[in-house]
């Protein structure tokens, strides 16, 4: 008996090394560290500094430089631009100023009857009516003009990159290899910040509307096209047989079939490219899209918080009227299959055409200035009370102030000078380790090159800032993000409680998000941290939510028949099976952070913020370039790090 138990014991000893070596992670770090302790004794003896070597770095001033200076010379000259470029921009700015001058042709009545007409139309008397007070409350604001600029424009943007998106969503809806080929761009096009999409085209556009419009199509059209895809591959293979079997051509099966079948996915397509155009719209008031985002970045230019909340709260009603309205007629066309009443457009062209002319006949085509309520005094008054007795001294709690400089110095100022102290090469192997333990090599490989891609452009510096205030943002997201999933996961009541609030929060644009945290902490990087965190957070909170309820009933109804308590049953069964939602949450998390981290260079967040928005606004393309390329790379790296393959999310193993 003993002999056969040594035996077992001496078989399992046996096994133990055998095992371990076939534990993929163990693998992964074995080969890391193997391949460190041969480059990094190299790249110490040839560069003994810890700072990102000059040898490897590329000076891209002077070559930015001509080549810009050639575009600009070029611009009115050259066929590229004569014959391309400018019929397009020529085409963009028709099509907007058309628009624009039928809002106004159609006065504030005519307007506000069509919308609500179409929301009711569409989505039922409910929104319809919500549609008329959101528009009646943009022009008791004053901002009636920057309204109709802003929705000018985002018609014009919408329709171009609905169009776009459908036409790239139907190649790879019906090619797989268009499908193989459009993914990864449409991933690595979804996970970069907006302001990276606006440097390209001020050089070829210049600063102005045709810019603005086509940075936005850029920017929108990838939603469109990723759910018509997915809507098209998605169809019911016995549907399409049975077409087939009736003999339908590929042209009937599409019009007749797939198109149908995908219409709830290509509804929230349009919902999505709608939201993330008037995201983009916003931002592009930076290269002149004029509208409300310009009256929000000369306020916030001037730290006048009034006049920013003035044109803040009209984009924050355009954006939740948007998403109601084309949400609410996804569910309808989903959910009915009635044919569509024509008689009702006729009602809504008709008293669209009516109010329009009654107003135009009354002279009362311009919103009256006696109907304008100006709130820019009290708020600014309030900044002001706020200023003088929140700021700071609060006794016991202290000001807003005082977080923002105890934040400042105890979290953002360490994290900053940790990263800056590491070598170069520690943080290569670093990010090197974090995506090939999550991913495969292709992802270490992809991560590693783009982090290396900001040190050649000579930006490592500033580029670990912006960093530091993600990683920052990010711990900060997710721990106040995961416990609040948890407390929605586990009561019903609290989720119903936080589910407009989270609706409101995830339908504004990233820039309104600016407003409030300077009212609170004015500038630097503790505000656009905190606009940040307040920005990714509704996101990390319902995918908490969500994966934590979808947890397996079985699995939760075993772990209570075994005494398990509440925490034991959180800790050890609905974390760990929720892994793969935790993991998503961190990545949307992260790609949500550094969009508007980017943009706290408007607020004093500095670093590569800072180099994008100077570049802009002095003219200065190559420092705006290369520091948008540098936010390119960074983008691209963490969502390569924090993005699993298909096969950790789906099993949950090592890929």
């Amino acid at each position: 008996m003993a002999t056969a138990v040594t035996a077992v014991s001496a078989k399992n000893a046996g096994e133990r090394p055998r095992a371990l070596w076939r534990n993929r992670s163990l693998g992964k770090i074995v080969l890391l560290a193997v391949a460190a302790a041969i480059l990094v004794p190299l790249a110490i003896a040839k560069w003994h500094n810890g700072t990102w070597p000059g040898a490897l770095t590329v000076n891209l001033t002077e070559p930015l430089g001509k080549a810009t200076d050639w575009i600009i010379d070029n611009r009115d000259s050259h066929p590229l631009f004569l014959y391309f470029f400018g019929y397009v921009s020529n085409a963009v700015v028709v099509s907007v100023r058309a628009v624009y001058l039928v809002l106004l042709a159609a006065g504030w009545a005519g307007v506000t009857a069509g919308a609500g007409l179409i929301a009711w139309r569409v989505a039922g008397w409910r929104l319809a009516a919500s549609t008329v007070i959101a528009f009646l409350a943009c022009g008791a604001l004053g901002m009636w003009v920057p309204t109709m600029q802003t929705l000018a424009l985002m018609v014009i943007a919408v329709l171009a990159s609905v169009i776009v998106g459908a036409l790239l969503g139907l190649a790879a809806g019906l090619s797989d290899t268009m499908y193989r080929g459009l993914r990864p761009v449409l991933d690595t096009m979804q996970a970069l910040p907006a302001y990276a999409y606006l440097l390209p085209v001020v050089l070829v556009f210049g600063m102005g509307v045709p810019a603005a419009v086509l940075a936005t199509v850029v920017y929108a059209a990838p939603p469109m096209a990723r759910l018509t895809a997915l809507g098209l591959r998605s169809v019911d293979g016995g549907v399409m047989e049975a077409v087939t079997s009736l003999g339908a051509t590929a042209r009937q099966r599409l019009l007749s079939a797939r198109l149908p079948l995908a219409r709830k996915e290509l509804l929230l397509g349009l919902n999505q490219t709608i939201m993330m155009a008037l995201s983009m719209a916003v931002i592009a008031s930076v290269i002149g899209a004029g509208g409300l985002g310009d009256r929000v970045y000369q306020a916030l230019a001037s730290v006048d918080v009034g006049a920013a909340l003035a044109a803040g709260i009209p984009i924050v009603l355009l954006a939740v009227v948007l998403d109601r309205v084309t949400a609410a007629a996804g569910e309808r066309m989903g959910s009915h299959d009635r044919a569509p009443a024509p008689w009702k457009w006729g009602v809504v062209a008709l008293g669209t055409v009516v109010v329009a002319l009654a107003a135009r006949f009354m002279d009362r085509l311009d919103w009256p200035d006696s109907w304008v309520a100006n709130i820019s005094t009290p708020v600014n008054d309030a900044v002001d009370w706020m200023t003088d007795h929140l700021y700071t001294g609060v006794p016991y709690i202290g000001g807003t102030a005082d977080w923002a400089a105890h934040f400042t110095t105890g979290v953002l100022n360490p994290v900053r000078d940790g990263l800056t102290w590491l070598p170069w090469w520690s943080v290569l192997l670093i990010v090197a380790a974090l995506a090939w333990l999550i991913g495969t090599w292709r992802t270490a490989l992809t991560a590693v090159l783009a982090m290396a891609a900001i040190g050649v452009l000579g930006v490592w510096k500033p580029s670990l800032d912006t960093l530091s205030q993600v990683i920052a943002a990010v711990l900060v997201t997710l721990v106040l993000g995961v416990a609040i999933g948890i407390g929605a996961a586990r009561s019903e009541r609290i989720e119903r409680l936080l589910r407009p609030v989270l609706d409101v929060f995830q339908t504004m644009p990233q820039f309104v998000y600016l407003i409030p945290v300077v009212a609170l902490f004015g500038v630097g990087r503790a505000p656009a941290v905190a606009a940040a965190v307040v920005y990714a957070l509704p996101a990390v909170v319902r995918i908490t939510t969500q994966g934590l309820r979808q947890v397996d009933p079985a699995a939760m109804e075993a772990s209570r028949s075994m005494g398990a308590t509440t925490w034991q049953q959180l800790r050890q069964v609905q974390l760990p099976l929720a892994r793969p939602a935790l993991l998503l949450a961190v990545n949307q998390g992260v790609v949500l952070v550094l969009a508007v981290v980017i943009i706290g260079g408007l607020v004093g967040g500095g670093a590569l913020g800072y180099d994008v928005v100077f570049g802009l606004a002095q003219g200065d393309l190559a420092t705006g370039l290369v520091a948008g390329a540098a936010i390119v790379c960074l983008g691209l790296m963490l969502d390569r790090v924090t993005q699993p393959t298909q096969r950790r999310i789906t099993t949950g193993k090592e890929a």
